[in-house]
């Protein structure tokens, strides 16, 4: 018997930019290869079909709405998939084979969470110091 994590889903996000001395061709190549990688790893269910972002969007805030996202290249999203694995390192190991690495993206591997969101439990969204009136960890 084996304890192994039933597989879960996670978010693989693409970011940066193309190396600048790659040549078109180059970059071309490791596209191809990419999609060639994701097809097979769509077909064996390791991966969810995700999409490429296309420029421009918009930010929208409690102040109102303003073009953008306005980021650091190094920080500009370019597209998402989802990974099938049974944990983060195993997701992490998949996204590391992703052909376009070689020519500058960078991926951040996610686990997507199952429970709603709550103001009573930490998350992403809470702020170093609990709100007032609120318990760590509750």
């Amino acid at each position: 018997m084996t304890d192994a994590s039933p597989p879960a889903e996670y978010l693989m996000l693409s970011r940066g930019q193309w190396d600048r001395d790659k040549s078109p061709e180059e970059i071309q190549a490791a596209i191809d290869a990419f999609y060639a990688w994701h097809d097979q790893l769509v077909a064996t269910g390791v991966f969810k079909p995700g999409k490429r972002l296309a420029t421009g969007g918009k930010v929208v805030t409690r102040s109102g709405v303003t073009d953008g996202p306005f980021a650091e290249a190094k920080e500009v999203v370019g597209g998402y998939w989802f990974i099938v694995a049974g944990s983060l390192d195993e997701a992490a190991a998949i996204a590391a084979r992703n052909p376009t690495l070689a020519c500058g993206l960078t991926f951040e591997v996610r686990p997507i969470e199952g429970l709603r969101a709550s103001a009573y439990r930490p998350s992403n969204e809470t702020p170093a110091d609990p709100p007032p009136g609120t318990a760590p960890g509750r």
